[in-house]
């Protein structure tokens, strides 16, 4: 087992932040975001924090769920520190795939219709996640000491969403060979 901590390793450890969470919360904060900050195997978030507890990052304890008895994690004074050593470096600029782009380029090997469609099953997934950013704008409240970090993270969020619907208009002009918004 590795016991280097990547990105990935810290974004867990701030999900179950002071509060403590399961992996299964873990994975419904993603789902309910809609992976528009961290996208990961469902499998990624049900390893990890075990993981982050074999380390000695979190603590892991049983705890009763609905259905069984669940893992619940919450942090250790060695999770606090790698955290707060982790939050001085420096940020690392955002790395992106992006599927469609890629789609976009390799557009000489399709039929036009095809990649048009292919395009076109953007629509919803862009919609779901502007309303699941709708109903999130809830769980500031019930986190005060993050409501202004969540605030400015879903400002975020939604100018991702836009960009990613400006960058759908534009493709598919270009791909019907009309002038897309920006000419």
């Amino acid at each position: 087992m590795s016991t280097k901590l990547t990105p990935f390793s810290y974004a867990v450890l701030v999900l179950v932040g002071e509060g403590g969470a399961g992996a299964h919360d873990l994975v419904r904060m993603m789902r309910e975001g809609q992976y528009v900050f961290w996208a990961a195997a469902t499998s990624q978030w049900y390893a990890e924090p075990k993981r982050l507890a074999e380390l000695g990052y979190l603590r892991a304890a049983k705890a009763p769920g609905r259905t069984h008895e669940r893992t619940h994690y919450v942090l250790t004074d060695a999770g606090r520190g790698a955290l707060r050593e982790w939050l001085a470096e420096p940020s690392a600029f955002t790395r992106i795939q992006c599927e469609p782009v890629v789609r976009l380029l390799g557009a000489e090997y399709a039929d036009p219709e095809a990649l048009l469609a292919s395009l076109e099953s953007l629509r919803e997934p862009i919609a779901d996640t502007y309303a699941a950013l709708d109903r999130l704008s809830e769980v500031a409240s019930e986190l005060p000491h993050r409501a202004r970090a969540i605030a400015v993270n879903h400002r975020f969020a939604r100018r991702i969403l836009d960009a990613h619907a400006e960058w759908l208009e534009e493709a598919e002009a270009a791909l019907r060979d009309e002038p897309g918004p920006r000419g």
